[in-house]
Formats: structure tokens, sequence, C-alpha cells
């Protein structure tokens, strides 16, 4: 089993183009983005899915000018994360994206696979997230829903709830604000999780705590043309107490007394976007 995110981070839509003068054809209506980073370590809603260690991942979109999509999301895994097979993370998504005045709503369902993993590995999500403008800053609120699902159950030695299909509820906020006369950006994330407090199938858990909080301030420096370059500094308010019946699982290479994978951690990428 594991989660989403997903923030899903790095997957992006682009707006059509508007029409051109007479001579010139109609813009396609449908519009291809995507970008590749490289991460020191790839954080889920605060916990690392890379053992702490770096991260390859790839985004792709094609969206309509109805505003209904379709993209992917791929990533390297390691030690928490991990499912066997090929350790990969590889998502399908779906959704619907439109403004309306000066906000933007984005809707649809994530599909997080796998490949050649453990069975019961694979988790459903569903998705809502609003956005508008607040004078200089973009705010987001979203909201994620994960439907009971054997993935999620909770298999630890927990008393009357052993192997019982479980759904996860994720709450998110984020602003962003750009540094007048600068190519940076400011943001800012906080997300509430509350679930099953076990452990799943293959050892994991969406809210490994049952509930909990995780935030990260950081900022994108747009760095050359397509390429940005971030940094943040991403925690979690789990305390060592609170997840030790998850140990060693949720330590750096699942060792007893490692370093939490939740613990706090200033993170570098580097993406590029077409």
């Amino acid at each position: 089993m594991r989660f989403s995110h997903f923030l899903v981070a790095g997957l992006s839509l682009a707006a059509a183009t508007p029409a051109l003068a007479q001579d010139t054809a109609p813009p396609s209506p449908i519009t291809v983005s995507g970008s590749a980073s490289i991460l020191t370590d790839y954080r889920l809603r605060g916990i690392s899915q890379t053992n702490k260690n770096a991260a390859v991942q790839a985004a792709l979109t094609i969206a309509h000018e109805s505003g209904f999509y379709i993209g992917t999301f791929a990533s390297n895994l390691a030690g928490w994360g991990t499912f066997g097979g090929a350790n990969m993370e590889l998502d399908a998504i779906g959704g619907y994206k439109h403004t309306f005045g000066s906000a933007t709503i984005d809707t649809g369902v994530t599909w997080y696979t796998y490949p050649g993993g453990f069975s019961e590995s694979d988790v459903v999500e569903f998705f809502g997230r609003l956005s508008g403008a607040a004078g200089p800053a973009t705010l987001t609120a979203g909201a994620y829903y994960a439907p009971k699902q054997t993935s999620l159950g909770n298999f630890s030695n927990t008393p009357y709830s052993r192997g019982q299909r479980q759904d996860n509820v994720y709450l998110t906020g984020d602003a962003a604000v750009a540094v007048p006369s600068t190519p940076i950006t400011a943001k800012a994330h906080i997300g509430y999780s509350h679930g099953n407090p076990g452990l799943g199938p293959n050892g994991t858990s969406l809210a490994p705590t049952g509930e909990y909080w995780d935030w990260s301030l950081g900022a994108d420096v747009a760095a050359y043309k397509n390429l940005t370059f971030n940094v943040s500094y991403i925690d979690t308010d789990i305390s060592k107490a609170e997840s030790a019946y998850l140990q060693p699982n949720f330590s750096k290479g699942q060792v007893p007394g490692g370093a939490s994978i939740a613990s706090g951690t200033v993170v570098f990428s580097l993406t590029a976007a077409f």
C-alpha cells in the first residue's frame, strides 16, 4: 500500500492558446504538458517514500479545451514506500479543471499503482481543489478522499480491527506569493491526515498515527527558461513516541532505532517543464 499525494508533486496543466490572426491555423483543442524532476528526497504528506534518499520523477498531462484531462506521474521508491517489483510508483490521473471568474476548480481521481509489487498495494483516491487570488497571493484549498479499500486496512494486532477495510481523508491549504522584481515565488503548505492508525497489508499506512499534520515552507526560483529550482523545509507533528508501534518500518533503512522518515528535513529539487 502507498499514498497520495499527491500531491502529487510535479503535474501541471497548460491553458489553450488564444486564437491568432485569421490567416493562422486554429489552435489545437488538445494540450500536452509535462515535467521531469530530480529531488533530494521524495516526501509525500511529510513522509519520505525514498528512505530519505534522492528521487527522479516525471509527469505528463494531456488536456482538452473542455477542461477534461488525463495524466500520469512516476517516481522511484525505497524503504517505507517499497512494494517489491520495480520499486516505483506509477499513477494514473483523470479529472476536470475549469476557471470561473477568478476561481479555478480541479477535481478528479488518482489511481496509485506499483508495477510488479505485492498484491493489495494499489490505492484509489478522489480529489477536489479550489484556487484563487487574494491580493498578491494565490491560495489553494484541497480535499482528498480514499474510500474503504483493502490496501488501507488495519493488519496490525489492534483488537477487533485486523484486516478491516478502511478509508482516509486528507485536507490541505497552500499559498504562493511571487516576490516583486525577482524570479522567486515563496510557498507555504499545511496538510491534515485522518485515517487508519494501523499498518496495512504491506506494512504502511496513509495516516501512520491515525491523524497527523504536515507542513512545509519554501521557495521556487525560476532558474533558466523552463527550469525551476526549489528549496523547502518539510516536517510533521508525528513524535517518536506516537510512531513507536510503526518501528522498524518507519525508520531509515527499516532498522530499530533508525532516524524517523517523518522528521523535519530540507529538500532541494530541480524541475524542467514543457
